[in-house]
């Protein structure tokens, strides 16, 4: 999925710490259009840029598609990072210029691979009258994000315990390990607990965590964390305790600190300001020719580092204009 930001540099999520716990607030952003999907933005936010190599964190829905109108992505450009769509109702149709068309459905995850440069789309389709889910995109290590574009999808198998269940699909976590290829080590898993559950998580001491709540409400470690909110955990213990207030469901995410720092605009990961100017001069190049104008059909535009989402006509997304007078700096 694409930000599509008119001022995609400007972060304003707050968050409050305790006990070394930060709970970061989202912020509401419109994906374009007056019928547009809203998505609650927590990363990056003001305070906090990365945890572990996850960059980024739209949460959405439950989203009424008669009313908005879905979600309707257009062919647009990723570098030097993977896409996770994670859905809990509906389905996406996926499409891409590594030549990957897939459905996105709940409990299914499916991994893009950016590297050099990649375009997709994301539609969801017509039996889709509810819409809820969380993108999320993690950074490549500057030694592999120029990596070729690569897809990857896999359907964990649910584990489970007195009062909550788990589908762990990047990484390993009470028992279960996906198969999913990461440039970094990953932790990510929704998991769903009744109310007055307890469950004490081990997790990897080296890791920095994030637990954001869909529905619900819990403590962790005795931190409160309502529905919406995303809690970062540093790193350091090796059992994190969630207790549940109400029926909850959320995801819980994790690495080690990424120890590089990036610089990331629009839809792209760079490491400096030229770079990010350079994306996205190559970008408009292929969707405008030499007219200067958006092509209409996306299978009208150049060939290039980009490439074409095969069998997509949607015009593509252009690239808003850089902010005027001032060079993009980097976040870690």
């Amino acid at each position: 999925m694409t930000n599509l930001e008119t001022r995609p540099t400007e972060v304003i999520c707050h968050a409050e710490q305790a006990h070394g716990i930060e709970v970061i607030g989202p912020r509401d952003v419109p994906l374009g259009g007056p019928r547009a999907m809203n998505v609650r933005r927590t990363l990056p936010s003001r305070e906090r840029s990365l945890i572990g190599a996850w960059c980024f964190l739209d949460h959405y829905g439950p989203d009424d598609v008669s009313v908005t109108g879905g979600m309707k992505v257009a062919p647009h450009p990723h570098t030097g990072l993977q896409t996770v769509s994670w859905l809990f109702t509906g389905e996406i149709e996926h499409r891409d210029s590594a030549g990957n068309h897939a459905m996105v459905r709940p409990g299914e995850v499916n991994l893009m691979t950016g590297g050099r440069g990649i375009s997709h789309s994301e539609i969801s389709t017509d039996a889709t009258p509810v819409l809820h889910g969380a993108q999320l995109w993690v950074a490549l290590p500057d030694a592999d994000r120029d990596t070729a574009p690569g897809f990857q999808h896999y359907a964990p198998e649910a584990v489970t315990g007195q009062g909550w269940s788990a589908c762990v699909f990047l990484g390993s976590l009470l028992g279960s390990t996906s198969p999913v290829a990461t440039f970094t080590p990953l932790l990510g898993a929704e998991v769903s607990l009744d109310a007055g559950t307890t469950l004490a998580v081990p997790v990897d001491p080296t890791f920095e965590h994030g637990i954001l709540i869909d529905t619900g409400a819990v403590t962790v470690d005795g931190v409160p964390v309502g529905k919406d909110v995303l809690a970062y955990l540093p790193p350091g213990a090796a059992t994190r305790t969630i207790v549940a207030t109400e029926p909850t469901r959320l995801l819980l995410l994790g690495g080690p600190p990424f120890g590089e720092s990036i610089v990331m605009w629009w839809n792209f990961v760079g490491r400096t300001h030229e770079e990010i100017v350079a994306y996205r001069d190559a970008w408009q190049t292929q969707i405008t020719g030499h007219t200067g104008t958006v092509v209409a059909d996306s299978q009208d535009f150049a060939d290039g580092r980009f490439g074409r989402v095969l069998g997509d006509h949607l015009p593509p997304i252009p690239a808003p204009p850089l902010p005027n007078n001032v060079r993009l700096r980097s976040r870690g």
